[in-house]
């Protein structure tokens, strides 16, 4: 008897080729196709996605989406100026909000980051500047099985090192391999993925 192996990709009703793990919402489908991937220089947009990955460790990428414009209002855009500034009396007031991940280590971290993206900023020139220096010098082969893929690389570990070493938290290599993926240090869409060629 032969067991069939699970695809890595799916045929969307558009007849497109995705990545296996956005099947499952149409907000995952829109977050695959036009984001995750495509390469991000913005300081804020590297900024904020480092403190929401840190916010999902736990939890599915998808709740972090759903409650990303919540987020963003919360953190004011996700401006480290701005969040640098923040106090207990915020910190207190993100507490009681619904709408994000109510983690006072989280939400303390994110504070955390934004100083230090500021050192960043001061020290290197730019946070994008810092990040994308431990972007893989030679691109890595498309991945065509589930096998293919890391759950973190020598690359991110010297990145999460460097953050760690520079004040940020909640930046552990795993995570730091997951932004890789999502900022386009990397491309690892699937072989077959329709997305992998416009990224």
């Amino acid at each position: 008897m032969t067991t069939v192996k699970p695809s890595p990709t799916f045929k969307g009703p558009d007849g497109l080729k995705r990545c296996f793990w956005c099947a499952s919402d149409p907000i995952y489908i829109d977050y695959h196709d036009n984001e995750w991937g495509r390469p991000v220089t913005d300081d804020n947009k590297l900024y904020e996605k480092l403190c929401l990955e840190g916010f999902q460790a736990g939890l599915s990428w998808l709740t972090i989406l759903r409650k990303r414009e919540a987020f963003r209002l919360a953190f004011k855009d996700f401006d480290p100026v701005k969040v640098a500034r923040f106090n207990d009396k915020n910190i207190e007031r993100l507490m009681n909000n619904e709408g994000i991940v109510r983690n006072r280590a989280k939400i303390e971290a994110t504070i955390g980051n934004a100083k230090a993206t500021l050192k960043v900023q001061d020290e290197v020139g730019s946070l994008s500047k810092l990040i994308w220096s431990f972007a893989p010098i030679k691109p890595g082969k498309a991945p065509k099985t589930f096998g293919d893929l890391h759950a973190s690389t020598p690359e991110s570990h010297a990145l999460s090192k460097e953050l760690l070493k520079r004040g940020f938290k909640f930046v552990g290599p795993t995570t730091m391999y997951a932004a890789m993926q999502s900022l386009g240090l990397v491309n690892d869409h699937f072989a077959n993925c329709h997305a992998r060629h416009t990224v």
